[in-house]
């Protein structure tokens, strides 16, 4: 016999219909999630533009994406720390505002050692961001949705990325410096910030399992009364719980190094290891292919007006790759969805990497945008699902960081590899840890449909 008691703050969100609440929820993250996008597809463009105006060489540059990419490997490990511990919302929003200010300042620099700390600076807000809003969501969508509506939250990221292609195409190469004005228009985030922190709930999950639990109740009450026509498995508060069963999930980890060293506890060993792999040969052939591709088409002799319009064109594929992953991922599961799709990247990056044509260098880029991104949101949608709340901003946060270290290391590799073999091997090398990839999504979990906390 159970007592009774007032319905766990898990069952009572996971009852909901997805509903005006969510939304704001999703939508008010995706456009933080959008904004990140922007500034990292923006500077693809400004190293092309920089390149030429001021005569660096491809290993200089490259330091200017990796200075990034190192900031927000120490930001994703951070973060997710600090999301546990002192909750989403609040992390996020201060996340957007470093970000913000650094890439607003970026615009005044004159040399590249300034560029380069503040690209650091840049990275560590851009880094703890992305796992914090994936966790975020991921806590308010009812689980028979939970994986589609964090790609919905993914796709977002082809919406900024867009955005930049557009302002690279429009901006940069039509106005004097022009990458300085799109540095200026990164600085959005900054003001998006305020915003976030008193316009989005915090976490109910979160809430519960630090102990503030009529807080948790008051937020789960909003959703509720926004939702008059919720399905009737919601139980209203008075009702009997279940009791707890050998899934309920374990009691939280309060302590920074026992949530750490709880991700390579006996139950989640295997997939922190399956996760930090799949992380790290993603980010290497994301980064490496997808923030080079403009000054590769560069010095295969585009000029900037045309090299900028092929990726904005490229860039186009990525929404319809969100949305085949949204819907098959609920319907295929998570490890399948993850898989089909980085082997249609690694197909597609052999393709790219020796097409000769516009129209095959064309075709070939857009279906690497779009199985490359449909597999970002289904590795998005998963992540946050390995672990428990007490834990689940720590797990996302660290997955992401070891995959930075990876983003860091392709934006080096790529100078040496095309003096080696060309774009020919450089793409091969990316479709060797997409196929790498692939193997390890499968041993990840797959919890279509299960409660966050189900074990």
């Amino acid at each position: 016999m159970t007592d009774t008691a007032t319905p766990s703050v898990a069952r009572r969100l996971d009852a909901l219909p997805f509903g005006r609440r969510h939304l704001k929820v999703l939508t008010g993250s995706g456009l933080g999630w959008a904004l990140d996008a922007m500034d990292v597809g923006l500077i693809s463009f400004i190293i092309t533009a920089l390149i030429a105006e001021w005569s660096l060489e491809t290993s200089q540059a490259s330091w200017i994406a990796s200075a990034g990419f190192a900031g927000m490997a120490i930001g994703a490990s951070l973060g997710g720390l600090l999301a546990d511990r002192f909750g989403r919302r609040s992390v996020f929003a201060v996340t957007l505002l470093v970000y913000g200010l650094a890439t607003g300042a970026s615009a005044a620099v004159g040399g590249l050692a300034v560029l380069l700390v503040l690209r650091f600076v840049v990275g560590l807000g851009l880094g703890a961001e992305l796992p914090v809003a994936s966790t975020y969501v991921s806590e308010f969508a009812p689980a028979r949705i939970r994986g589609r509506v964090i790609v919905i939250l993914e796709a977002f990221w082809a919406v900024g990325w867009t955005a930049s292609a557009l302002i690279g195409y429009f901006v940069i190469p039509q106005v004097d410096e022009g990458w300085r004005w799109a540095f200026l228009i990164g600085a959005i985030p900054a003001a998006y910030a305020l915003v976030v922190r008193w316009g989005l709930p915090e976490s109910a999950r979160w809430l519960e399992r630090r102990g503030r639990h009529a807080e948790a109740d008051a937020v789960v009450r909003e959703f509720e009364a926004a939702s008059p026509d919720a399905a009737s498995g919601v139980a209203s508060p008075g009702a009997a719980d279940p009791a707890p069963t050998e899934n309920a999930a374990p009691a939280p980890v309060t302590a920074g190094r026992g949530r750490i060293g709880a991700l390579w506890s006996g139950e989640f060993r295997a997939r922190t290891a399956c996760l930090w792999l799949v992380w790290f040969c993603v980010n290497f052939s994301y980064y490496g292919a997808f923030i080079w591709i403009p000054t590769i088409l560069y010095t295969q002799g585009y000029d900037l007006v045309r090299s900028f319009g092929f990726t904005l064109i490229i860039t186009l594929a990525q929404l319809p790759g969100y949305a085949v992953a949204a819907w098959l991922i609920e319907v295929w599961g998570r490890r399948a969805t993850l898989s089909v799709f980085l082997v249609g990247s690694a197909v597609a990056a052999v393709v790219f990497g020796t097409a000769s044509t516009e129209g095959v260098i064309i075709g070939a880029g857009m279906a690497l945008s779009f199985f490359n991104l449909g597999a970002w949101g289904a590795l998005y949608a998963v992540t946050p699902e390995m672990y428990p709340t007490s834990m689940r901003g720590t797990g996302a946060g660290w997955a992401a960081g070891v995959g930075r270290i990876a983003s860091i290391l392709a934006p080096l590799s790529v100078p040496p590899l095309l003096l080696w073999g060309g774009a020919p091997v450089l793409f091969v090398v990316f479709a060797i840890f997409f196929a790498v990839a692939a193997a390890g999504a499968w041993g990840l979990a797959d919890r279509k449909g299960m409660a966050l906390d189900e074990r």
